[in-house]
């Protein structure tokens, strides 16, 4: 049996994503970052000298799309990507003192959007939100 538009989960789940991701665009645009510079900013911040290709993982994007977004933060002055002579396929990369300064404000402004929906939902709501999201994915993962 076929769902019905109404019973299918997949518009809810992108209907709160293009929410999600609008508010989180208008938070950041005055600083002059898209959601994936900041993200890979937020990856740097939390794991300095990180790869390109872990910034990829932890943001859930390609390597050339992490690796495209690296270069224009390079471009900016935000990143800095070291050069290592022993391993020339990984190219640490660190904040500079500019994306520092910027991804503290950045994260005020886009972390202010994600705790409107944490407070929006009682802890028991957020622990269940997980675990329902984390079955929908472990479904999809099981019957491909």
């Amino acid at each position: 049996m076929a769902l019905t538009v109404g019973e299918r989960l997949g518009y809810d789940i992108k209907a709160t994503e293009i929410a999600f991701m609008t508010a989180k665009t208008e938070a950041l645009r005055s600083m002059g970052l898209t959601v994936a510079q900041y993200a890979a900013l937020l990856a740097l911040r939390d794991n300095p000298g990180i790869s390109g290709a872990g910034i990829a993982r932890a943001c859930l994007v390609t390597p050339q799309a992490s690796a495209a977004t690296l270069k224009t933060l390079e471009a900016k002055g935000l990143v800095v990507r070291e050069q290592d002579d022993w391993a020339r396929n990984s190219r640490p990369n660190r904040l500079s003192d500019e994306g520092q300064r910027l991804i503290e404000l950045a994260d005020a402004a886009a972390g202010a959007v994600e705790q409107r929906m944490y407070d929006a939902l009682a802890p028991a709501d957020r622990d269940t939100l997980r675990r329902l999201l984390g079955q929908c994915r472990d479904a999809i993962a099981a019957n491909p």
